[in-house]
């Protein structure tokens, strides 16, 4: 009628989440910090993406990056330092329904959660990991990460760091069950919120590496992906990005890679001339463990409370009726 396509039409009558609904407290950051590009990208993310806040979970260790909870509106747990993928795989197992999103800084993930990331891997439950790297423990003031460049002078390495950094994204294509992998920098919002977003569409654990900025402790270390577009290489495919024309006349260096292909996707993650950003690798076919662990029926209220009631049965004290007779009658 009137030419109106009802295909078009608005459902008033389904709430419309929007930015709004997904900001927390207000951020505490640095002026500059990069961590700020991230939780705009994934805000941006749960507005597209119309996830309900009571439905999505935002799941950290401790480091600057571990505040993102806070700045979420949505379900958050602030866990122990390198703790936060087992808490999410908590979460993950029990509540499958449930959204669910991992934030660790690169000694978070990388030092004392070692352990922790590469079992997360190998389990591959469906979540998305976003490792902070701004090769530098800043909450802490300036101390040497796994990640930092050899030389880095700091609090804890006074005459200059002595060891070669890690390499998150080879060690995580080097792991079993490995199913997918990215790497982005915060200051190109374009890409880094693409790669979020194919990252929450994948079946699996999916880590993304994000390069982000510290200003007060490493505020030049960046400097030279920043100012010189050559020494970025964009990964490019139509089952990966496809950066926008207005980005790609500024990044000129670009190449079409097969994200099935782990064997490139290594030799690009080890690549020092240049930086590869874009989705490396992914894989659909790899088994999720929550999917094979996953309970044959969520568990309702009137359950949970009837659990918790059968459990505190065991240590209730109570009167049977000879003692309240006798009670009575020492009474008279």
């Amino acid at each position: 009628m009137f030419g109106v396509s009802i295909d078009n039409l608005i459902d008033l009558e389904k709430e419309q989440y929007t930015l709004v609904d997904y900001q927390g407290n207000e951020p505490r950051w640095c002026s500059g910090c990069g961590d700020n590009g991230i939780l705009t990208a994934v805000q941006r993310l749960c507005r597209d993406e119309q996830l309900p806040p009571e439905k999505t979970v935002f799941v950290s260790g401790i480091g600057c990056s571990s505040r993102f909870p806070h700045y979420m509106k949505t379900y958050g747990f602030h866990g122990l330092h390198g703790r936060a993928l087992p808490i999410a795989q908590g979460v993950k197992i029990r509540r499958p329904d449930l959204h669910v999103f991992v934030n660790m800084g690169d000694g978070d993930c990388c030092s004392i959660g070692t352990a922790h990331w590469i079992h997360a891997i190998r389990y591959n439950m469906k979540m998305v990991a976003m490792m902070h790297d701004n090769a530098i423990y800043g909450l802490t003031k300036k101390q040497v990460s796994p990640t930092s460049p050899q030389g880095l002078k700091s609090n804890t390495t006074p005459y200059g760091a002595y060891l070669q950094p890690l390499n998150p994204t080879v060690t995580t294509l080097g792991v079993s069950n490995v199913s997918f992998v990215a790497q982005a920098v915060e200051w190109l919002p374009e890409m880094l919120y693409d790669i979020i977003r194919a990252a929450y569409h994948h079946q699996g654990f999916a880590f993304i590496r994000i390069l982000q900025r510290c200003p007060h402790y490493l505020p030049t270390y960046f400097d030279p992906l920043m100012q010189n577009p050559d020494n970025i290489l964009m990964l490019t495919h139509r089952n990966g990005i496809q950066p926008s024309k207005a980005l790609s006349r500024i990044y000129k260096n670009q190449e079409e890679h097969d994200p099935a292909d782990i064997h490139r996707a290594r030799q690009y993650a080890s690549r020092t001339d240049k930086l590869a950003i874009g989705i490396l690798y992914r894989n659909e076919e790899v088994p999720c463990y929550d999917e094979i662990r996953k309970p044959k029926h969520f568990f309702t209220p009137e359950m949970v409370q009837a659990a918790l009631d059968k459990e505190f049965d065991k240590f209730a004290v109570s009167i049977t009726d000879t003692e309240e007779g006798d009670s009575s009658e020492s009474a008279d």
